[in-house]
């Protein structure tokens, strides 16, 4: 290593540009292989940053949204899933909806792949550099219970809930909360409100809320009211994914259900 190499190395480091730091020497050979202009091989270097700060960025976003897998859109079975137009999920993957700040809301029996599509356009969202955070329903209340009875209400708002500008919840009507549960949602679902994006899915038909909100039918219908009112509704049919080599094997008869 020649000094200037090192003086270099040293200058990135006090200058936070690590990328250029680990991309100067192999660019420095091709440039004088290729007679760069000095210009040409300053642009290069600053996209060697660029690039390498925007893969990092993806990846902390990644892993701060808290994925339970990475799943694709270009992974999802379309034809498996009946009823999803692939037009609309290929203009809700624009992320358009975000800086909108409207909703998306996935409904269907279990196994269609609403969990599929909600991580795959919050996946999307994050490698475009939009904060997304993950959980389940069931995750989320017992968040907000603890943070509840320990009177920490408004700093667990704003660091779980309004510090992202897209938030999914999942599995929206599997667990049925109690009372406090259902205004706890509620107030997450009002905090949000016109502010950031939120993508629920849900087992559930949206005259069925109620039985998980407590049977409050005033409640459920003021979330609706606030989580509809810029909402793309994705309706989806059919036998669980996940069940479909059982059935294949006739280990288990298919059920038919209603179209929602």
């Amino acid at each position: 290593m020649n000094l200037q190499y090192e003086r270099i190395t040293n200058l990135c480091g006090a200058l936070n540009l690590p990328f250029v730091a680990q991309g100067y020497g192999a660019a420095v050979q091709n440039a004088a292989k290729q007679e760069v202009a000095y210009s040409d091989f300053l642009e290069e270097l600053l996209k060697t940053e660029m690039a390498g700060r925007k893969v990092r960025q993806q990846n902390t976003l990644t892993k701060m949204a808290g994925f339970p897998a990475i799943k694709t859109l270009e992974d999802f079975n379309y034809n498996f899933a009946k009823g999803v137009k692939k037009a609309q999920i290929e203009e809700l993957a624009g992320l358009g909806f975000v800086p909108r700040t409207e909703n998306i809301v996935l409904v269907g029996p279990s196994g269609v792949g609403k969990t599929h599509l909600a991580i795959a356009l919050g996946y999307r969202a994050a490698q475009a550099g939009i904060k997304t955070r993950f959980t389940t329903a069931a995750d989320l209340m017992l968040l907000l219970t603890t943070a509840y009875r320990q009177n920490n209400m408004k700093a667990t708002l704003h660091r779980a809930i309004k510090a992202y500008r897209l938030m999914i919840i999942d599995e929206v009507g599997y667990v049925p909360m109690n009372r406090e549960q259902a205004n706890l949602f509620f107030q997450v679902i009002a905090t949000l409100y016109e502010k950031s994006s939120v993508i629920v899915t849900s087992n559930l038909p949206f005259g069925q809320w109620d039985t998980t909100f407590a049977q409050d039918t005033t409640l459920t219908a003021a979330l609706l009211d606030r989580l509809l009112h810029h909402a793309h509704v994705v309706p989806i049919a059919g036998e669980s994914y996940r069940l479909k080599h059982q059935r294949q094997a006739g280990l288990i008869h298919p059920v038919i259900r209603e179209q929602m």
